[in-house]
């Protein structure tokens, strides 16, 4: 714990959450830009796939993670992946909804 104080002895407090979200946000983006890379697809490609401009699967692949169960239907679906491992990403890195 004092290991963690010094690293982090600048920040203040209030800004751990969002620190953590944003760790968590990017877990999420390196899952899907994996699934997308083991499906044989560029952003390009997957992006209209699943019905979203290249900008905003590009920003997932960065860390915003979308709240829209249906958006994550849909990306699934592009990338031939079941719905269930999309699901399984979201439980663990369930803490980049969470502020």
């Amino acid at each position: 714990m004092s290991t963690e104080k010094k690293m982090f002895a600048s920040l203040p407090p209030s800004y751990f959450p969002e620190l953590r979200r944003e760790a968590w946000g990017r877990l999420f983006g390196l899952g899907i830009r994996e699934a997308r890379k083991g499906a044989g697809l560029s952003i390009e490609q997957a992006a209209p796939l699943a019905g979203i401009e290249v900008s905003e699967w590009t920003a997932i692949e960065d860390g915003y993670v979308p709240q829209d169960q249906n958006r994550l239907r849909a990306m699934a679906a592009a990338m031939e992946i079941s719905f269930d491992r999309i699901a399984m990403l979201v439980l663990l890195c369930r803490e980049a909804w969470e502020l």
